[in-house]
């Protein structure tokens, strides 16, 4: 008889949440939590860092580990912290990401370096760096490697986010391949796209959500519930025949886009 508990259990696993502080990745970490796993958390201000993880082990073991993702460097002193704590891991959440905004005309070079790096590079590399972990993980079980995309990359919004909305698309399609390399080494690998979440980065959904919610389908913006569901669905059992695939967590908003 199928076993609902076990089915979403992430009981003993060992998770690392990129930009995990706040916003989006703060929601999945504390859902990932909530689920059983032990969490560690990075972003780029170590006392913001710091001081959310404290906050969080109020509902299981989470600790921070500071780090800029946006470089190779800042990607292996991120792994070195890690490993002088664990040997394996069970869960990796791609989720540190950055947006700019600026007329065609004037966008510039430094907005799109940011951007890119960040949100495109980032996931690929350290996901490359932290294949052993993954795979020292994956042995009764899967591992699994989650990349937060956006609806940016699915459907077009009128802001003029080029180097947003282009790395979002990057990387939903750089899960599909990566899927492909790693699933024979028993790492799943998928992605969210979010849609209006209120945070830091997005602040029209934290700001604006009256008018914003009347153009979402469901009425509505997004709640950390929703992202946590989808994070532990794709993060367990119940996931684990989700690979290369990307899901839309956004209540219909990329399909209403005019």
């Amino acid at each position: 008889m199928m076993n609902i508990q076990q089915l979403f259990s992430l009981q003993g696993r060992v998770a690392l949440v990129t930009g995990g502080s706040r916003g989006i990745g703060r929601m999945i970490a504390e859902g990932l939590l909530a689920a059983g796993a032990r969490v560690y958390i990075s972003a780029r201000k170590a006392q913001a860092c710091d001081a959310a993880a404290q906050q969080m082990s109020a509902g299981g073991p989470c600790v921070s580990l500071p780090a800029d993702v946006s470089t190779c460097a800042g990607i292996d002193a991120l792994l070195a912290a890690y490993r002088a704590h664990e040997n394996k891991l069970d869960i990796l959440v791609n989720n540190a990401g950055a947006a700019w905004a600026a007329p065609y005309d004037e966008f510039p070079e430094s907005g799109w370096d940011k951007v890119v790096d960040l949100n495109l590079k980032a996931p690929f590399f350290l996901t490359q760096a932290a294949t052993p972990l993954l795979k020292a993980a994956a042995t009764d079980h899967l591992a699994k490697v989650i990349h937060v995309a956006s609806i940016d990359g699915i459907s077009v919004n009128q802001m003029e986010t080029y180097s947003y909305a282009a790395s979002k698309a990057g990387l939903i399609h750089l899960t599909r391949r990566m899927a492909i390399r790693l699933a024979p080494e028993r790492i799943a690998v998928s992605a969210i796209a979010p849609g209006a979440f209120p945070s830091t980065m997005n602040k029209d959904a934290r700001d604006h959500g009256d008018e914003i919610a009347p153009r979402i389908p469901l009425g509505r913006l997004g709640v950390a519930e929703d992202m946590a569901g989808a994070a532990i669905y794709l993060a367990s059992r119940a996931g684990d025949y989700v690979v290369g695939g990307t899901l839309t967590v956004d209540g219909g908003a990329a399909w209403a886009r005019r």
